[in-house]
């Protein structure tokens, strides 16, 4: 109920700040990093239906997104990408270095089955030796995702890479900890973002302050985009109190 309060509330408020938006905008393609599926997929479909312009979205780890943008910057309205990457768009002329806005910050979580004991990750002691406990761990694949890329680095740092590299699965992208859900591997990690909506889990808690990595990602209008009032206008909504509200519901840290 809350939540359709909040979102009708800035459902009027957008509506009162898209006047100039034609009847019959072209459609407005967003392309975005899956660790803010849950929250952006949320915001463009209540942006859809108070503006009226339809919205195309495609989600996918970093890495596939890179690619995409290096072969056709001009595909997408606007890029949704972590803050290291969007640093490379803007030096490659992908988007318009003006319109970055901050979506919000992620930082990379523990999660277990919901019918499963929470194990010990409070320090970085306690955290390496629940990895080495594991039966089965399961993360995405460093090559493609920024939660795996430091997560790889970070079993390197805590001595752990070889223990545990038989025990465990990568995956290309997506809600990798949902084999967890499942009941089909024992340990998920993954940004918190892509853990809180996958059924069947529960969240332990974020990796220790000593070996967490907070990935900021943000939001910038392509460098020829084809709709460039409605790509406005969302950024803009990006930033309303009732957005920003809803964004902190789905995991994401204070700005």
């Amino acid at each position: 109920m809350m939540k359709s309060i909040r979102y009708a509330a800035a459902a009027l408020g957008l509506m009162l700040a898209l006047p100039s938006l034609p009847a019959a905008a072209a459609d407005l393609v967003v392309w975005s990093g899956g660790a803010v599926k849950s929250a952006v997929s949320e915001a463009l479909a209540d942006f859809s239906k108070a503006s009226g312009v339809k919205v195309v979205s495609d989600f996918a780890p970093m890495g596939a997104l890179t690619k995409r943008l290096a072969a056709d910057p001009s595909a997408a309205d606007i890029a949704i990408l972590s803050a290291e990457v969007m640093e490379d768009a803007i030096k490659q002329g992908w988007v318009q270095a003006g319109s970055v806005t901050e979506v919000g910050r992620v930082g990379i979580g523990v999660a277990v089955n919901e019918k499963a004991p929470s194990p010990d990750i409070s320090t970085a002691a306690a955290f390496k030796a629940t990895l080495l406990a594991a039966k089965s761990i399961v993360m995405v694949d460093p090559s493609t995702g920024t939660s795996g890329k430091h997560l790889a680095e970070l079993f390197q740092r805590l001595g752990v890479a070889e223990a545990i590299k038989a025990r465990t699965t990568f995956l290309a992208g997506g809600y990798v900890v949902e084999p967890v859900g499942r009941g089909e591997i024992e340990l998920g990690l993954h940004q918190i973002t892509e853990i809180l909506p996958v059924k069947g889990i529960k969240l332990v808690g974020p990796l220790p302050a000593e070996l967490q990595k907070v990935t900021i990602y943000q939001a910038a209008i392509s460098a020829k985009p084809k709709n460039i009032e409605s790509a406005k206008a969302f950024l803009v909504h990006l930033q309303t109190p009732a957005v920003r509200a809803f964004f902190a519901n789905k995991g994401f840290m204070s700005q």
